[in-house]
């Protein structure tokens, strides 16, 4: 079946599928245990970019492009083979076309950030979506959280106040990078906002195949206008940063991106900054004390209540096809 068609007329539409989202039963243990090891191997990028011997936007520039031959041969031997765009299906690639844009953006300015602020601050700024994303959904579902839903918020606020709080220093060499890093969030959500829709009608690796493609010509044209430099002298943190961050990461980021509600993903990258903590305790040395820790576990509590308190998403076709 291609996967390019425009929706049918039967096919509800997304507020109604965001409204079953919020509802009383589990969530798909596969789609969740998807975006928690999506978010793991996130996490990890941050690491790999000050590791990386080019530009921070050169970095992401390799992450895109080495990612993308990988990704589009997967698609094109896949079960379903996406068409070229044709009447009605503009909608559809112009969304690929933005959110890849978007991604490149993001992508850019969190690289950049990361070199001027804390391994954990860089990651925490990095997924201000967190809370933009869930509200983008209850916006669109018409309906408020759940009690249970509320109290997750409120703790997982709460906790990632306290991963943030005491790394945090009121410091012009942090200030930049920080600012940087909360772009970079934005753009995030926006990303994560287009390509929900994206998959209403594409199952996963061709929607992350095409807007991986469309992020490699901006962020090489962004790199080239920094002066930055781009052609790499060691290959190895550059190829686990395509490997880990981009296939594995956002392929199953794209992947649970159909079937979770904004909430449950939204939450879930908050798992980003707490093993990113982690690592900048480990390799930079970087404070960690008690408030980091019960900030760890709330945030823990939080997707637990947040896991529970979801409901199943309706699949589209697609999802049902490729599951």
């Amino acid at each position: 079946m291609p996967v390019s068609r425009p929706p049918r007329k039967t096919e509800r539409p997304e507020s109604d599928r965001l409204s079953d989202r919020g509802g009383t039963n589990p969530t798909p243990p596969l789609a969740f245990a998807a975006v928690i090891l999506a978010n793991v191997a996130l996490a990890f990028g941050p690491l790999l970019v000050r590791m990386a011997d080019t530009g921070p936007v050169a970095a992401a520039f390799w992450r895109i492009t080495l990612a993308a031959p990988v990704l589009a041969l997967v698609m094109l031997v896949g079960p379903a083979r996406p068409r070229m765009p044709g009447r009605g299906q503009a909608g559809l690639w112009a969304l690929l076309l933005i959110g890849g844009v978007a991604f490149a953006g993001d992508l850019g300015t969190w690289h950049i950030g990361i070199r001027q602020t804390t391994m954990a601050n860089a990651t925490l700024f990095g997924n201000s979506a967190t809370f933009i994303f869930p509200l983008y959904g209850f916006l669109v579902a018409r309906a408020w959280p759940s009690r249970s839903q509320g109290i997750a918020l409120i703790l997982a606020a709460i906790g990632a106040g306290l991963l943030m709080g005491r790394s945090y220093q009121v410091d012009p060499r942090h200030l930049v990078g920080d600012l940087l890093c909360i772009l970079a969030g934005l753009l995030y959500a926006v990303y994560f906002i287009l390509m929900s829709r994206v998959r209403v009608a594409m199952p996963p690796i061709p929607a992350l195949a095409w807007s991986t493609m469309a992020s490699v010509v901006p962020l090489f044209v962004f790199a080239a206008l920094l002066g930055e430099r781009v052609w790499p002298d060691h290959w190895s943190a550059l190829i686990l940063l395509a490997l880990g961050s981009q296939i594995v990461g956002q392929g199953l980021m794209i992947y649970a991106l159909g079937l979770l509600s904004p909430l449950v993903v939204g939450l879930a990258l908050l798992v980003q900054p707490m093993v990113a903590t982690a690592i900048g305790w480990i390799v930079y040395g970087e404070t960690l004390a008690l408030p980091d820790l019960v900030g760890v576990a709330m945030v823990a509590i939080a997707l637990v209540m947040v896991r529970r308190g979801s409901t199943r998403t309706v699949a589209t076709p697609h999802d049902r096809d490729n599951e």
